[in-house]
């Protein structure tokens, strides 16, 4: 579904990406480690084609979209469904409005269609009647939700989460990951999910990988991880204060 060779990416005249190869095959939960300042958030657009790598390819859904045109590269993105760190809710808008956004925004549908698809989405992610609340009237738990519902509502193939406990409890962490499980067991989609809490992004994906330094230091299975000697992802992973981090 997504396959990066040998990508690179600097900003003035600095790397980020430094020859990341990666491929997530369709259907598979895959997950992404690293330091802040790593190149996590740069991988992660250019992998949904928000972001031209300055070099390398970049196959999505089996096409190249390193030459593609913006309105090619628009068509590339409704492929995808984002989960924003923060939430990205629209503050102004009610909490049915900001669901329904990316299929309001993306074509013509009948707006009690929209609606009734709206309210359908919310009653799955467990927020059933909050349609005419707004963003302000939520917790951080249900912020997190309604953010799931847009980022679902359109049954994309690829749907990013970017950190998706962040700033919650343990509880309402384990909560938010039985959701997210639940929706992919439904969907069978391809998810990339990026996380700092290593220990609950675990239970969730299929596969996880960590980026240092712009490289890609581990690619493998959860139980690869347990037993990865690398140093760099040995003292991320047990915590280790002394180490090259």
């Amino acid at each position: 579904m997504i396959k990066l060779t040998n990508v690179k990416k600097s900003f003035l005249n600095e790397t980020v990406l430094d020859g990341i190869d990666l491929e997530i095959r369709e259907g598979t939960v895959w997950g992404l480690i690293g330091p802040p300042a790593s190149g996590k958030s740069v991988l992660l657009k250019i992998a949904c084609g928000l972001l031209r790598p300055d070099s390398g390819s970049v196959i999505i859904d089996d096409v190249d979209i390193t030459e593609n045109t913006e309105r090619e590269m628009m068509e590339t993105r409704r492929k995808f469904g984002m989960l924003f760190q923060n939430n990205a809710l629209f503050d102004f808008m009610t909490v049915g409005e900001n669901v329904s956004f990316p299929i309001f925004w993306g074509g013509n549908m009948d707006p009690s269609k929209l609606e009734e698809l709206s309210s359908n989405r919310l009653k799955a992610v467990g927020l059933a009647g909050s349609e005419s609340k707004m963003p302000s009237e939520l917790s951080g738990g249900m912020k997190k939700r309604v953010g799931i519902a847009r980022a679902t509502i359109s049954s994309p193939k690829i749907v990013i989460y970017d950190e998706p406990t962040a700033g919650l409890d343990p509880v309402t962490t384990s909560k938010v990951y039985d959701l997210l499980r639940s929706i992919q067991e439904k969907s069978k989609g391809t998810v990339l999910a990026v996380s700092s809490d290593v220990n609950a992004l675990r239970t969730f994906v299929d596969r996880i990988a960590m980026i240092y330094k712009g490289k890609l230091v581990f690619d493998g299975t959860v139980t690869d991880l347990d037993v990865c000697e690398h140093p760099v992802v040995h003292q991320f992973i047990r915590g280790d204060l002394k180490g090259p981090l």
